[in-house]
C-alpha cells in the first residue's frame, strides 16, 4: 500500500511538473512575442523621430532663430534675437489696432478691416506675414531694421490677395 500511495504520488509530481513546464513555457513564448512587438514598435518610432527630427530641421532653417548669422547680426548691437523678434511681432500686432485697416497691409478690406493673423520670421530682415479681412485673405512680405536711435521700421515689399469664396 505504501508502494502505491509513493507511486501516485510520483506520478501526480510528474504531471504537476509537465503542467508548469507547459505553463510556464506558454508564458514565456508570448512574453518573447510581447518583447519582439515592442521591439518593432520602437524601432518604428526611432525611425519616425528621426525623420521628424529631420523635417524640424528643414523647417527651421528659414527662421530667425534658427539662423546662427541672423542671431549674430543682433548680438553685434547687442541686441537678443529672441527679444528683438518678440519687438517686432508685438509692434506688427500692434498695427491691428489702428482706426481702420492695417496700415502694413496694403489692400483694403471689402467685408471687414485687414487685419494681420500670424507672422513668420525668415531671418533678422524679412519677415512673413498673413492676413485677412474675414473673407478675403493673402501674405505679404515685410521688411524690418532699426535706425540709428533704435527705432523699429516695417516696411511693405510684397504682397498677394487671394480671392474670397
Amino acid at each position: 500500500m505504501r508502494n502505491k500511495i509513493i507511486l501516485y504520488l510520483f506520478i501526480f509530481s510528474v504531471l504537476m511538473l509537465l503542467f508548469m513546464y507547459m505553463n510556464q513555457k506558454r508564458i514565456y513564448e508570448d512574453q518573447e512575442s510581447k518583447i519582439n512587438d515592442l521591439k518593432e514598435k520602437a524601432d518604428f518610432y526611432k525611425g519616425l523621430n528621426e525623420s521628424l527630427t529631420s523635417e524640424n530641421f528643414d523647417l527651421n532653417y528659414f527662421t530667425l532663430l534658427g539662423n546662427d548669422n541672423a542671431m549674430t547680426y543682433f548680438e553685434n548691437f547687442g541686441l537678443e534675437a529672441d527679444f528683438m523678434q518678440e519687438m517686432v511681432t508685438e509692434q506688427i500686432y500692434a498695427q491691428n489696432n489702428v482706426e481702420g485697416d492695417n496700415p502694413l497691409v496694403p489692400y483694403v478690406g471689402m467685408e471687414g478691416k485687414m487685419k494681420i493673423n500670424k507672422v513668420r520670421f525668415l531671418n533678422h530682415r524679412w519677415v512673413i506675414a498673413d492676413f485677412t479681412d474675414g473673407r478675403y485673405w493673402g501674405e505679404m512680405l515685410l521688411e524690418y531694421d532699426l535706425d540709428e536711435n533704435e527705432n523699429l521700421n516695417l516696411k511693405t515689399i510684397a504682397s498677394l490677395l487671394y480671392s474670397g469664396n
